[in-house]
């Protein structure tokens, strides 16, 4: 397989604005210890991809911190490797881009440099364990000019999803933006495979008419003339597009049935630190929860996730709720259905509840 991948780290920021005023999608944390972009890198990774262009717009310092090289993902590498692509919009114009189109009309050089046959182009707001060399390979026998991945998810609101409906040999009929449907339905799931020139001949057609959607100006407007396949993906996969539902996708990791299928047989990797061991109080009792290294834990903790450096105070109990790096709660705290972003410190006695639907946030570095 001979083929590069592109990353969009900030296309889904307005989806949580809540957790992304300060860094990009892609470094949003989850599960305990990872970052959003963990999963599409990793993904990309252990199907043979060694070549990465990770496009940035803003808000990018924390993305760069956690990435850094790319060692940890076997991507530090004299040839290709981690490269991080400036967050500039089209040739034409020296302003950020506005949509994925504009991105890629951005990193026309990149791709120019490059030699690899197809490339991979994947979003950061799913949660998922895929081998991408399989979908190349059905993109290969299909002879298509594009993939896109699909999946079958259950949803109450699907605003800010696109429906693909296909034939039986997979082919793609039909394509609906934001449409509002309920219940289980076929979804775009951000992933495409397509050829690297052909890629580089859209963008240039693109530029030229002016288009100014990659959707609905390139996909949609020639669906008929161009053979794009949808590949049906039937593993887990989670996506991330609002505040709630963040906070369901993360309390899905306290199923084990969740944890074996996405942490299975071939690894999520992630930023390595050498943190201490947790450590744990006499009176402390914790039950179904995730509790990563560094935390202090002297309470009660039912059903949540501790990210690094967690300090529970005594006396206190956390249920059903989400803890970022370093947070502190004092004594004698009671949580229900709360996240709290980085450096959170919530002083002795205070109670905070939400719920799976609106659960109570608590922004950066916020004291109460």
């Amino acid at each position: 397989m001979s083929a590069v991948g592109v990353i969009f780290s900030n296309i889904h920021d307005e989806n949580i604005p809540e957790l992304s005023q300060q860094r990009t999608m892609g470094s949003l944390p989850f599960g305990g210890r990872y970052r959003l972009i963990d999963f599409a890198l990793s993904n990309l990774v252990n199907s043979g991809v060694t070549t990465v262009g990770i496009i940035t717009k803003n808000n990018y310092q924390s993305l760069m911190d956690h990435l850094g090289s790319g060692k940890d993902w076997d991507l530090a590498r004299k040839t290709g490797g981690l490269i991080l692509l400036p967050p500039f919009g089209a040739r034409q114009s020296e302003s950020l881009y506005k949509n994925r189109l504009e991105a890629l009309k951005g990193i026309t050089g990149f791709l120019n440099r490059r030699n690899e046959d197809y490339v991979i182009l994947c979003d950061c707001d799913g949660v998922y364990r895929m081998d991408l060399s399989e979908v190349i390979d059905f993109h290969e026998a299909k002879q298509a000019d594009m993939t896109v991945v699909c999946h079958n998810e259950e949803i109450v609101n699907s605003n800010n999803y696109t429906t693909i409906k296909s034939d039986e040999s997979g082919r793609v009929t039909d394509i609906k933006i934001n449409e509002k449907v309920r219940g289980s339905n076929k979804f775009y799931s951000n992933i495409m495979i397509i050829g690297r020139q052909f890629l580089l001949t859209l963008i240039e057609d693109a530029i030229v008419h002016n288009y100014k959607s990659f959707r609905e100006d390139i996909i949609m407007r020639r669906m008929k003339t161009l053979k794009i396949f949808s590949y049906d993906f039937t593993g887990y996969h989670a996506t991330i597009d609002s505040l709630s539902s963040y906070f369901v996708h993360n309390m899905e990791l306290l199923q084990k049935p969740v944890r074996d299928e996405l942490f299975g047989a071939r690894d999520i990797y992630t930023k390595v630190r050498d943190s201490a061991p947790s450590k744990y109080g006499d009176d402390s009792s914790v039950k179904n929860s995730l509790i990563s290294d560094g935390c202090i834990v002297e309470g009660t903790v039912e059903n949540s996730i501790l990210f690094r450096g967690v300090k529970v105070g005594k006396g206190t109990v956390v249920r059903n709720s989400i803890l970022m790096q370093d947070t502190v709660l004092g004594d004698n705290v009671s949580l229900n259905c709360v996240i709290t972003d980085k450096n959170v410190v919530i002083r002795d006695r205070r109670v905070l509840s939400g719920c799976e639907l609106q659960p109570y946030f608590l922004s950066k570095g916020t004291m109460i």
